[in-house]
């Protein structure tokens, strides 16, 4: 079975590693692969969730918060009575929060997930090392990702592996898609 997955995504994705300018760091082809990623979760979401009503209860949650703070601050207990059962009130609305992110993801994580691991066993795309400028190194934060990532240690100082270059070309093409669908609502 993964071999036919395999198979399948070499058969989509090697001509696009071949076409790269550099074929043996494909750094344009994980581009390409996360804007294409990009696009199907930002698309997910616009289909599945509706905009109006996540925004309308994130208004509201944030109001209930600031009432709540002000009652707290207050310390009347029949204003902090009041708003605890104000409080059962809006937890049913995160639950329909929740419910409502959780849609496009339950829609794209297999997928997603299979691109992954394919790309993890492409080796042009596993031993990818982007060097970064050391200003943008430092910036994006890259020496405590290694904290908890560990690099190859054929990897230089100031370098990215695949996945974090994934991660920054996915992170700005996720902001760029939904600005142009519209999305109301922050969020990968």
């Amino acid at each position: 079975m993964f071999d036919l997955i395999y198979g399948v995504l070499n058969a989509i994705f090697g001509p696009v590693i071949a076409l790269d300018p550099n074929p043996n760091n494909p750094i344009f082809t994980i581009f390409l692969i996360s804007t294409l990623v990009a696009f199907f979760i930002t698309l997910a979401n616009k289909l599945l969730v509706d905009q109006d009503k996540m925004e309308s209860i994130k208004k509201e949650m944030q109001e209930f918060q600031q009432e709540m703070r002000e009652a707290q601050k207050s310390g009347d207990p029949k204003v902090m009575e009041k708003m605890q059962k104000k409080q059962m009130e809006f937890m049913g609305k995160q639950k329909d929060m929740m419910t409502m992110s959780f849609k496009p993801m339950i829609v794209t994580m297999l997928p997603i997930l299979i691109v992954f691991w394919w790309m993890a066993q492409e080796p042009h795309i596993a031993n990818t090392v982007v060097m970064l400028p050391q200003v943008t190194y430092y910036v994006l934060l890259v020496p405590i990702w290694h904290m908890f990532y560990q690099p190859l240690a054929s990897t230089p100082v100031g370098a990215i592996e695949w996945l974090g270059w994934y991660v920054l070309c996915s992170f700005a093409m996720s902001q760029l898609f939904r600005k142009l669908m519209g999305l109301k609502s922050g969020g990968m």
